[in-house]
């Protein structure tokens, strides 16, 4: 026995304290945990934690103290099997990172990552089209050309702010690109209004919306035209409407996007002379850069489309020319009536009128829309956006490729994109079933 009285007190022997409270934490086979219940006792008594690692002794040892510790030496592992055990997991470790930093890590080139920010969102300049400059009375114009020339033409004329780029994005539209291999574009631009453009001489006259369209013959006359299907927006579906009234022989059919037929109103020409002197002496203040926003979104374009709305503000203001975008808005705002009704003289090639909703054109399509001939005419209002060739770029082309084949055209490609949009059509419910 450990347990020993004297002079009525009962006392243990330290050895055995030493030996039961030295032995490790694991379980040993043939020992009851019941004698181990009065050791706790003893270590809150002496503050004697269990030892993860075996401490030195702390007395000689006895003959009993050997017996305790090669049994303590017989429970614990053999600390070479330990070291072995613990290397192979290292190695299978190391060769299972190896494996996945070889396989999958190759896949994976983040030097090829690039971040594109809607802030910095700019127009895509790069379509695949070739700038010719094009001598003509009142100087010379910037013309962009886009496909093959033996082709049927399509002549564009962009809007106020803005220049041919505005088209690249539609007519590089996913349905527009199978659309363009059976024609030629030709991107007008308008004196002074292309990118990069410098400002025009002071003693400059600049032309007339009836000499803008009459600049239109000598393009045809530079690349050997005949005849073209115009694409025009805002001020440009004007010039274009004022060329097919000149020379309707030349012009097959008009696709025209905010069509303006009257002169400018009393409120319209007072804020354009403003805009157009702030743009003169101050160059593209925020009140100007409001009113282009308004005049190609309408009201509320931040909550449609937040990002589109902010690359057309920056392009505002880094890439327009001010003074040249001055003489324009002058010409446009003196703009002078069609002239034309369905009693009277009127356009004679078919029509395709499209507004949105959201512009604050859609009275100025209205009124066009009443003075051609209705045989001859489509008007459209597209739902839930203002600038429509940028928010619904899929209404329009197909609007404006069934508008085509009604005409005799692209018939070619449109049995292509039906093709495409019958095989996707079936894909998709494939995927649902």
């Amino acid at each position: 026995m450990h347990r020993c009285s004297l002079n009525g007190g009962f006392y243990m022997s330290m050895e055995y304290l030493y030996e039961r409270t030295t032995l490790p934490t694991k379980k040993r086979i043939g020992v009851d945990r019941r004698s181990y219940a009065p050791i706790k006792k003893y270590k809150k008594i002496f503050n004697i934690g269990y030892a993860r690692k075996r401490l030195e002794p702390l007395f000689v040892a006895s003959p009993l103290n050997v017996t305790c510790m090669e049994e303590i030496n017989e429970v614990n592992t053999d600390p070479v099997e330990t070291s072995s055990n613990m290397s192979s997991m290292n190695a299978e470790e190391t060769a299972l990172l190896g494996v996945l930093s070889g396989d999958s890590m190759d896949d994976i080139e983040l030097k090829n990552i690039q971040l594109q920010f809607p802030s910095s969102q700019r127009f895509n300049g790069d379509g695949g089209c070739t700038e010719v400059r094009v001598r003509t009375d009142h100087g010379d114009i910037m013309v962009a050309v886009q496909g093959d020339r033996a082709k049927p033409a399509i002549l564009t004329y962009h809007d106020l702010g803005v220049n041919y780029f505005c088209f690249q994005p539609f007519f590089n539209f996913v349905d527009m690109r199978a659309l363009l291999e059976n024609f030629c574009v030709y991107h007008v631009n308008a004196p002074g209004q292309e990118e990069g453009a410098p400002s025009l001489p002071e003693d400059y006259i600049y032309p007339t919306m009836d000499e803008l369209a009459n600049q239109i013959n000598y393009v045809l006359v530079h690349f050997g035209i005949k005849s073209f299907i115009g694409f025009g927006v805002g001020a440009g579906a004007n010039i274009l409407a004022r060329f097919s009234l000149a020379q309707p022989k030349k012009v097959d059919a008009l696709a025209l996007v905010n069509c303006t037929s009257n002169q400018a109103g009393w409120i319209e020409w007072a804020y354009q002379k403003m805009n157009s002197r702030s743009l003169r002496t101050r160059g593209m203040t925020q009140a100007v850069l409001d009113y282009l926003m308004w005049h190609h979104f309408g009201r509320y374009s931040e909550e449609r489309n937040r990002d589109l709305s902010q690359m057309y503000r920056n392009y505002f203001s880094r890439n327009v020319n001010p003074t040249n975008l001055s003489l324009f808005i002058d010409a446009y705002v003196q703009r002078t009536d069609l002239g034309i009704g369905r009693d009277t003289d009127t356009i004679k090639v078919p029509v395709l009128n499209i507004t949105g909703a959201m512009s604050p054109h859609v009275d100025d399509t209205v009124t066009l829309n009443g003075r051609l001939h209705p045989s001859k005419s489509t008007w459209m209002k597209i739902s839930d956006c203002g600038m429509v060739l940028e928010e619904q770029p899929g209404k329009i082309s197909e609007a404006f490729r069934l508008f085509l084949q009604g005409e005799g055209y692209a018939a070619l490609s449109l049995h292509k994109i039906g093709t495409r949009r019958s095989s996707s059509k079936l894909q998709n419910r494939s995927a649902h079933f």
